[in-house]
């Protein structure tokens, strides 16, 4: 388990061996956000600057960490494949007895997203998606700048404070909002996460099944991105029959952390009216 810097939420035992830690705010229709993948990654870090607004503005938000990540479960022996999130996700949802939500998720995330509305549409209401993985064969995101440079940090070894401020500082077109806070947050969960998080991960391209997502989408792509080519937007609006997607300059793969007030806005609009 993680140290303290991230603060401790709910946690809810999916299975044998498997626990999942998140946190819940607000009451109303339920929003579960998915957070992307990375060194130190967790719900929290990646959406306290979302989720409470959420709450405040009428909506249920579960914000849970992924198995490797925050403080859910760390198997070793997994391999950290897209279907293995999805199930996990699936049971945290069938668990807390929520028979509809909308999903929000960036990166790897974003792709959890996808895959769970593709295999579980009548649950899925409405998706957000900020970069989502899950669009392109691996070569296309092993040539991106950000992917190279996480894979090489991550299995060099421990992590420390500078070295997770140049992995950050390619996930963010402005370096200044990479506080101390921050890092301190991810380097105590990467200090816990296997190699295998990384080396076993895999997410299939599912491009071609994207016409079959019927719920409204709308989409969000920093035209910085160093780890998701900002080309997918593209392949959403051509595909899905009700997405749009929202093109941001000076802007890297976390639109909302980048885009924060915008990004609360035009969430919580979309959720209210479609």
């Amino acid at each position: 388990m993680a140290a303290a810097s991230i603060p401790e939420g709910k946690y809810l035992n999916i299975h044998a061996g498997m626990t999942l830690h998140y946190h819940e705010a607000g009451s109303g229709d339920p929003v579960v956000f998915l957070h992307g993948s990375g060194p130190g990654a967790s719900g929290y870090s990646n959406f306290k600057g979302n989720f409470p607004v959420f709450a405040e503005n009428g909506f249920r938000a579960i914000v849970p960490d992924l198995p490797g990540f925050g403080l859910s479960s760390k198997p070793e022996d997994a391999a950290y494949v897209l279907e293995f999130f999805v199930a996990a996700i699936h049971g945290l949802i069938s668990k807390l007895g929520i028979e509809r939500c909308a999903l929000l998720g960036n990166s790897l995330g974003g792709a959890i997203a996808l895959r769970y509305t593709l295999d579980h549409p009548s649950i899925v209401s409405k998706l957000i998606l900020m970069a989502p993985g899950g669009l392109e064969d691996l070569p296309v995101y092993l040539q991106m700048e950000g992917i190279q440079k996480m894979i090489q940090v991550f299995t060099a070894g421990p992590m420390d404070m500078e070295s997770m401020r140049r992995l950050l500082t390619l996930q963010l077109h402005d370096p200044s909002l990479i506080t101390d806070e921050l890092l301190a947050e991810r380097v105590s969960v990467a200090a816990t996460q296997p190699r295998t998080v990384l080396t076993t991960m895999r997410v299939a391209n599912m491009t071609d099944q994207l016409g079959e997502i019927r719920c409204p989408v709308l989409g969000f792509w920093g035209t910085n991105d160093r780890f998701n080519p900002a080309s997918g937007a593209m392949k959403i609006v051509e595909r899905c029959p009700q997405a749009r997607v929202v093109l941001l300059n000076r802007c890297g793969h976390w639109v909302m952390v980048e885009h924060r007030d915008f990004f609360n806005r035009a969430c919580l609009d979309f959720l209210r009216n479609g």
